[in-house]
């Protein structure tokens, strides 16, 4: 069988030009390989974006509707009380315009103040000078046993112990505001009370060297014997 391909379409005789035009494409190719540079990758950090919360001022509303400031008070005037030449004033002041270093000038002595005694209320717990029974504490004590009756009820149900009395010993060493703190009963304190409303005048407390309200607490014992 004969070829009816043409001599010109035979790519057989252009072999060598495909060969050199392939190895001029791959020199080529590895020519720009071995020349190509390439570079490290920076990273730039923009910082982070960070909000700033702005308090918002609040402005206040001026209202119109005041009323508006009272007037300024009128200003004081001072009276001048105008008086004859004719008429005496008592209190006045003579001034001696004759005086020269030779005369002599008796010294002036302010008029003595007499400062008024404050009575004083406030109760005191503790003062310098303690209130006192008159003749001591042996007094005190002799007074209490021989002016303390023991109540019958009392005796009969068997009730004794210690009755704390309080009371307030006055600047002239009177007895008041007798109440009873802790008691026992049985008419015990109703008998501790009346010794107490019965005692003498005490000695006062003092404080500063002055007497003052002082309160005192006793106890008084109720024994069976």
């Amino acid at each position: 069988m004969e070829s009816k391909k043409s001599a010109k379409a035979n790519l057989e005789n252009k072999r060598r030009m495909f060969v050199q035009i392939g190895l001029i494409v791959a020199l080529t190719i590895t020519l720009v390989a071995f020349e190509w540079k390439s570079y490290d990758r920076i990273m730039t950090d923009l910082g982070e974006r960070e909000m700033v919360d702005i308090p918002e001022e609040m402005i206040e509303i001026t209202r119109q509707d005041q009323p508006p400031p009272p007037p300024a008070p009128p200003p004081q005037t001072t009276l001048i009380n105008i008086v004859e030449d004719n008429v005496e004033i008592k209190d006045d002041i003579i001034i001696n315009v004759d005086v020269d270093q030779k005369t002599r000038i008796e010294a002036y002595i302010p008029p003595a103040v007499v400062e008024k005694e404050v009575e004083e209320h406030e109760i005191f717990i503790v003062v310098e000078v303690s209130p006192s029974f008159p003749g001591g504490e042996a007094d005190r004590i002799r007074f209490l046993q021989e002016n303390i009756r023991y109540p019958q009820m009392a005796r009969e149900s068997g009730i004794q112990g210690t009755v704390y009395v309080q009371f307030v010993v006055e600047r002239d060493g009177s007895v008041t505001d007798v109440k009873v703190l802790r008691g026992i009963g049985g008419g015990c304190d109703e008998e501790a009370i009346r010794v107490i409303k019965a005692m003498p005048k005490w000695n006062p407390g003092k404080q500063r060297n002055r007497p003052v309200r002082v309160q005192f607490t006793m106890p008084i014992r109720f024994t069976l014997q």
